[in-house]
This record gives structure tokens, sequence and C-alpha cells, in this order.
């Protein structure tokens, strides 16, 4: 039971990492390879501060404004520079991984002994439930803040850029301004992911990022299919769905694991599970047919 309750959390952990992708993904149509590297960074900026005896309150900020820069950086080099958004997402993810070692100053960073926001904030009596519940608060309030701002016109505004670049541009809004906020935005998310997993797990590794993308690109993908199947049209229960494709996703891992698959396949079939669940909405209407 322990080994699906460390799946559950782990899943609330890259909730934020898959609000992020859902962003640049299904919002504004981006591929986002910066992703690997603002995961990377958030944990990074966590782990030393952490190291250095700052409060897990004032890292929060600090690493919500790292993500955002790297994001932001992006959404320059796509919308100014013309460069396509996968070849921008890839340049910045590689610049990352110099910056991220620069930081931490080796590759890998323990943090047995140092306090963290699950050990200084104490709800309940075990560490367990007491971890699921910070991590449900943290989940909640970000689902909130992305709900209420995705409601708002600025909100609508970068939906529309979306869905119509050419018409929202003509009605006199800045897409490239749309851009550059969202991927910061998405990034900012993907970075507090970093943020809570190094907390969880006690140390922060330079190559704790790499393939980090499928992770959030899994979760998504989930909650695509039951939106499409379920017919929601709700910003709500949308992101709702993202947050269970989170969860969902690191159960099935931990229940692959749970079977006997060995720990060296497991990325094999994490590529292998989101194929099944990219595949299933094209085989179902191959069958139909």
């Amino acid at each position: 039971m322990d080994f699906y309750l460390t799946a559950l959390l782990q899943g609330l952990c890259f909730s934020a990492l898959a609000l992020g992708i859902y962003i640049s993904m299904k919002i504004f149509n981006i591929p986002d390879i910066t992703t690997d590297g603002s995961y990377t960074l958030g944990g990074v900026v966590t782990g030393v501060l952490l190291t250095h005896h700052q409060s897990p309150l004032i890292i929060l900020p600090a690493v919500i404004i790292a993500g955002g820069i790297a994001g932001a950086l992006t959404g320059l080099i796509h919308t100014k520079l013309k460069i396509n958004a996968l070849l921008a997402g890839i340049l910045v993810m590689t610049a990352l991984y110099s910056v991220n070692l620069t930081i931490m100053g080796r590759s890998n960073l323990p943090l047995i002994s140092v306090s963290s926001l699950f050990s200084l904030v104490s709800l309940v009596a075990d560490p367990n439930q007491n971890t699921f519940w910070i991590l449900s608060v943290f989940v909640v309030v970000i689902t909130f803040l992305i709900g209420y701002l995705l409601k708002t016109d600025f909100g609508i505004a970068m939906r529309a850029t979306g869905n119509s670049e050419s018409m929202i541009r003509a009605l006199g809004v800045n897409t490239d301004r749309m851009k550059i906020t969202g991927l910061a935005l998405a990034n900012a998310l993907t970075a507090l992911s970093g943020y809570l997993i190094v907390q969880f797990q006690g140390f922060a590794d330079i190559s704790m990022g790499i393939g980090i993308v499928i992770v959030g690109l899994g979760s998504v993908i989930i909650a695509e299919s039951l939106i499409n199947w379920l017919r929601i049209t709700s910003v709500w229960l949308s992101l709702a769905l993202v947050l269970g494709g989170a969860v969902i996703f690191q159960l099935v891992l931990a229940f692959t694991l749970a079977i006997g698959v060995d720990a060296n396949l497991l990325k094999i079939v994490t590529a292998a599970f989101v194929l099944l669940i990219v595949s299933l909405p094209r085989l179902s209407s191959l069958k139909a047919s």
C-alpha cells in the first residue's frame, strides 16, 4: 500500500508540471522542450537554497521567477527571432544544463539532513499523510489560480491565441506577448514541480529532468482522452482531469513495478504507455470504420 501512496504523492508533485504542459501544448499548441531544463532548474534552485538554510516559503517565489525567466526566454527566441518553437525550447533546455550545473556546483546534491516544506509544516502526525495534505493544498491553490486566470479576459485571449492566432491578432491582441507570457507561466509551473519533487525525494540531480516532458505529456494525454470521451467543455473540469491524469500516470508506473517489471525498463514502459494512450482514439476510429 505504501508503494501506491508514494506514487500518489509523486503524482501530486507532478501536477504542476502537467498543468504547465497543458498550457504550452494544448492552449498554445507549442511543443515546449524547455520543460526538461526548467524542471531541473526548479529543483536545483530549491536544493541549493535549502542547503543555505533558506525557508521553503522564501524559495518558492525564487523558483517561480527562475522558471518563468526560462520560459520567457524560449518565448522571446520563438517570437522575436522567428525560430521554430521546438528548436527554441531545445536551445534553452541545452543552455539550462550548464546553468543548473553551475548553480549546483556538482551533479548531485543530497538533502538528507536539511529541513524541507514537509518537515517544517506539520498538519498531521503521520509523515506520509502530512505530505499528502500539504501537496493537496498546493495543488488546489495552483489549480484555482490557473482556472481563474483562464476565465479572465486575459486568459480568454491566451486561449484564443492558441485556437486562432490570425483572428485574435486582427482584434488587436499582441500574440507575441501572449506566447511569451504563456510559456513563462508554463515553465514557472514546471519549476514548481521540481521544487516539490526535490523536497519530497530528498535530493537534487542534474539529470532529474531528462525525459520529464513525457511524464507531463502522458498526464495531459490521459486527461485529453477523458475530456473528449466525456465531451467536457468546462475549464475547471479540464484542469481537474489534468491533475487526475498526473496521478493516474504515476499509479500505472507503480503498478508496472509492483508486478515485477525490471526498473531498468521503466522508461520503455513509460514510452509504450504514452504511445498506447495516443493511439487509442485512432485505433477506435479504425475499428469503427
